[in-house]
């Protein structure tokens, strides 16, 4: 039997005689002597087979990277200045006595010494997770899943299973859809949440639950998305939006400082507005001091159209970006960050450079000064407090569009001005509109099943557009770590806001009949929220992508190397199921 894990040997064992299993890390034959590094999942020990065991020593020399063993040896202390203290086996090695290779290893498909393709990775998860970063962060991951369920559950809440075959809701994204052979020509559909049967179970009278659960999404991915993903997920009844915010607060907390040692400080809240206005973000990254400054008012009589136009259009927007030390731009470098803004639609990126703040316009340089007078750019300076050496870059065009390119250059210029101050920094974002307006029609901005605050079913459905609903969004630096809200527990306000989103009686009574007939039935006021367990967990060990702390994940084409799925049905699992493919045409 083994004694202990690999990396658990430490000086305690110094004279005992330990077992161990695990894969050769590295091997190194010194003249006769052979080492090996040991491997497991808790870490790495030293093990050293000399001559005075011959056989075993045969056994040593065939070992290479990977292998398989068992070996059994004593452990004794590293000579001196050998000791490594930056491990926990750094002050012992094991005298190998006994050798048996359970398994050889092929020559690997990976180069662990190297960057191996994503691809590459995700093809050989089983050799890649042996990496001590990659098991270290599933590790890290099981506790994280662990000390939430404790938090939970001594704070009353129940785990409680939910279908995971179930009916299309919508969620803002593609359903996955899973045929069925019993109801011909009829599909169920993958939930992209527990929402409405979570809903249900505080109608049930569970008053707290809580699961850890699988979604899924069929949606464009990236660093941040999968088309499965975890949520840890929990609703409350009788609690108001401090209630829950309370708790989750309390709960993240708990973890950052059980896990991390950190304590998370406060949480400020932000409405949406702010965010949007301050930020271009409704999940701001409060470690960039960078912010958008509104500049319309100060523009809109000079004679130089890209920034008049916009600032005497209701629906437009003229704001600035105070960069420090950003006069050292050369232009190709302003040329590249007027690239990187035009990702987001901005047509350009207009700038003035401070050389010198006690000059006035004569210190100052740009192409627009002319367009400028002398009282204009004194309040620009003075609004955006910019200082000798600074830079302001200017965004002019549609309110959507300047938000969300200067949000983004925002993020881009805080990264290579390293200007990002603390490790953590939370928020909560409040106040968010309750429907938002595409092409002319309104959409549910979290979705359909959001309380609006404080309106009656008749107020709301009178101005729709002004409504703000009852919901609220927890960030962590720029990462939207959960969100939830007040849910809607009253049949007339669920039917308003159905109507406001244009969907009909009939309609709801086929999609939602189940919900709306539940709140006929004394439903109670309830509320929830949603972290994704994946993003935390990212954030948290420091990884790239939610990607690289999940054990089996899918590419950015929602594929899987490993397993090759995506892959086509057994014909006869099709004609059970009465389907027939198309070919896509050549």
């Amino acid at each position: 039997m083994r004694t202990d894990y690999c990396g658990n040997i430490d000086s305690s064992y110094t004279g005992q005689t330990v077992t161990l299993y695990g894969w050769v890390n590295k091997r190194r034959d010194l003249g006769g002597v052979i080492f090996i590094d040991l491997r497991d999942r808790e870490g790495i020990v030293q093990v050293v087979f000399d001559p005075d065991l011959p056989d075993v020593l045969e056994v040593a020399n065939t070992l290479r990277s990977e292998f398989c063993v068992k070996l059994s040896g004593k452990v004794r202390a590293r000579p001196e200045g050998q000791i490594n203290k930056d491990m926990r086996t750094g002050e012992i090695e094991i005298l190998g006595t006994a050798l048996e290779v359970i398994n050889r290893a092929e020559v690997l498909p990976l180069d662990w010494n190297q960057e191996n393709s994503e691809e590459q990775r995700l093809r050989y998860r089983y050799l890649d997770l042996r990496r001590p970063v990659m098991s270290q962060r599933l590790m890290f991951r099981a506790k994280v899943t662990a000390a939430v369920r404790r938090y939970l559950e001594e704070d009353g809440f129940l785990d409680i299973e939910t279908p995971i075959l179930t009916k299309a809701t919508p969620e803002g994204a593609r359903d996955y859809l899973v045929p069925s052979r019993t109801h011909k020509g009829e599909f169920f559909a993958l939930p992209q949440s527990p929402q409405l049967f979570k809903q249900l179970l505080m109608m049930s009278g569970m008053d707290r639950y809580y699961q850890i659960v699988k979604c899924f999404r069929d949606e464009d991915l990236r660093a941040d998305r999968q088309p499965e993903f975890t949520q840890i997920d929990l609703e409350t009844t009788f609690l108001d939006a401090d209630g829950v915010m309370a708790i989750t607060e309390g709960m993240i907390r708990d973890l950052f400082n059980k896990m991390l040692d950190v304590e998370l400080g406060d949480f400020p809240r932000m409405t949406y507005g702010d965010a949007m206005r301050r930020y271009g973000s409704d999940k701001p990254d409060l470690r960039n001091p960078l912010e958008l400054v509104d500049v319309a008012d100060l523009l809109k009589d000079v004679d130089f159209k890209v920034f008049s136009g916009p600032a005497n259009d209701a629906k437009g927007r003229v704001a600035v970006i105070k960069v420090p030390g950003g006069a050292s731009m050369s232009r190709k470098q302003i040329d590249e960050y007027t690239k990187f803004a035009g990702i987001y639609g901005a047509k350009g990126l207009a700038w003035i450079k401070v050389n010198d703040d006690s000059m006035g316009q004569d210190g100052l340089q740009s192409p627009i000064l002319k367009f400028l007078s002398d009282d204009i750019t004194t309040s620009l300076v003075e609004r955006t407090g910019a200082k000798t050496g600074d830079i302001l870059l200017f965004g002019a065009d549609s309110a959507t569009v300047v938000t969300e390119a200067l949000g983004a250059l925002r993020l881009k210029l805080g990264e290579d001005f390293e200007l990002l101050q603390g490790d953590w920094r939370p928020l909560w974002v409040v106040d968010f509109p309750m429907f938002e307006e595409v092409d002319g029609e309104l959409y549910a901005l979290h979705h359909p099943f959001t309380s609006p605050r404080g309106l009656s079913p008749e107020a709301l459905k009178a101005n729709p557009v002004e409504a703000l609903s009852d919901a609220y969004d927890m960030v962590l630096n720029g990462v939207e770590l959960g969100g939830g809200s007040v849910r809607i527990h009253d049949q007339a306000m669920q039917s308003a806001v159905f109507s406001i989103l244009g969907i009909d009686e009939e309609e709801a009574k086929n999609k939602f009949g189940f919900l709306l007939d539940a709140l006929q039935f004394g439903a109670p006021p309830h509320a929830g929220l949603a972290f994704g367990l994946d993003r935390l967990v990212m954030l948290m060990t420091g990884a790239g992508s939610i990607r690289d702390v999940m054990a089996f994940p899918k590419t950015t084409t929602a594929a899987c190397p490993l397993t090759s799925a995506p892959s086509p049905a057994n014909p006869q699992q099709l004609e059970d199921l009465a389907i027939a493919t198309v070919k896509k045409p050549s």
